[in-house]
């Protein structure tokens, strides 16, 4: 759901720069409150995670199309919607100054409606009233977590990738594009959104899952048992690394081929006999602006790795790198920032006189 600058009325873009920052500035105002320093390598792991998750798109069958994780609501279930946003602000940050993946103009509206939704709107209409109801308690306290946790993440999922989607089309129309007619691009968006947020709300479970049954305590607004504890945290963050290098270093390479949600309502796949959608020209649609024209000549200057590859090469070298020096650059810059804006700090064992 990346957007390109192409689809983004200078204007537009700006409105959702602020919005975006409005919000971030919210949240690190909240997270100077913050006292569990526990968050901070479970963010960093987290963040990378996700980063890699976002690398490896998976194929929607029967649509020539494919869709990839954004990751807002597994964030905002591990680290709260604050914590959350920012790490995916990094990741998106990083994807498109190194890797080119997304408009850097268009870097505001992308936070917006990949982070944004599953931050906030996923963690507290959503993933908190879940996880706090007495829905399943017939099942006793354990298989209730359980049920929950799949509950809350395959909707969250699943409601905030449309809310993302229906964003998407939204942004377009009011920059005047007027070769995405509203109508027509919204009832090819919304549909191939929801079979990408089901996958989406799988991966999410079982990622919570695994962490419920090791640290229960890392899971949000999750009532945890004298003694339940299973595992060492850092066992759990070591696996969740061990799980991102994997991904990001390997399974990369087995991505779909297929184009995403959001360039498949674009351009359709017809190459491969599937519908052409709304059979734009991929090297000409959408706004052209000065605005844009700076943006992309700052990206080719800055993304070493463009399109997750090194340069002129098809090299499959190139991906499992990206994939890895990604993860290592996210993640190193999510506790950098933590550090630096003084979050999770370590809570006095007294009071002071």
């Amino acid at each position: 759901m990346h957007m390109a600058d192409a689809l983004l009325a200078p204007a537009v873009a700006a409105t959702m720069y602020a919005a975006s920052g409005i919000t971030a500035g919210v949240s690190v105002h909240k997270l100077r409150k913050d006292d569990e320093e526990q968050k901070l390598p479970v963010m960093a792991v987290t963040a990378a995670l996700v980063f890699a998750g976002q690398m490896i798109n998976y194929t929607i069958p029967g649509t020539g199309s494919s869709g990839h994780m954004c990751g807002g609501m597994l964030l905002s279930a591990l680290l709260g919607p604050q914590a959350g946003f920012l790490s995916m602000i990094v990741i998106l940050a990083i994807q498109s100054l190194f890797f080119a993946d997304g408009g850097l103009l268009a870097l505001g509206a992308n936070v917006w409606n990949m982070a944004f939704y599953g931050c906030f709107i996923g963690y507290y209409l959503i993933w908190r009233p879940i996880m706090r109801s007495m829905l399943f308690s017939n099942m006793g306290e354990h298989g209730a977590a359980r049920a929950k946790i799949i509950l809350a993440s395959i909707l969250g999922c699943v409601i905030t990738l449309q809310l993302g989607a229906f964003s998407v089309c939204v942004e377009t129309s009011l920059s005047g594009i007027t070769e995405l007619p509203f109508g027509v691009f919204l009832g090819i968006m919304q549909p191939i959104h929801l079979a990408i947020g089901l996958i989406e709300g799988l991966i999410t479970t079982a990622v919570l899952l695994f962490v419920y049954e090791s640290r229960p305590e890392l899971v949000r607004d999750m009532t945890v048992s004298a003694g339940e504890k299973k595992g060492s945290l850092k066992a759990t963050v070591i696996t969740l690394a061990i799980a991102a290098i994997i991904v990001g270093g390997g399974l990369s390479l087995f991505a779909s081929s297929n184009p995403d949600g959001l360039e498949w309502s674009l351009f359709g796949n017809e190459e491969a006999g599937y519908s052409q959608n709304l059979g734009l020209d991929e090297g000409d649609y959408g706004v052209q602006s000065d605005a844009a024209d700076k943006a992309a000549a700052i990206q080719e200057k800055t993304s070493f790795l463009p399109d997750y590859s090194f340069a002129g090469s098809d090299s499959a070298a190139g991906t499992t790198v990206s994939g890895l020096v990604g993860s290592a650059i996210v993640a190193a810059l999510a506790v950098l920032i933590c550090i630096l804006g003084g979050f999770f700090r370590k809570k006095n064992s007294t009071k002071n006189s």
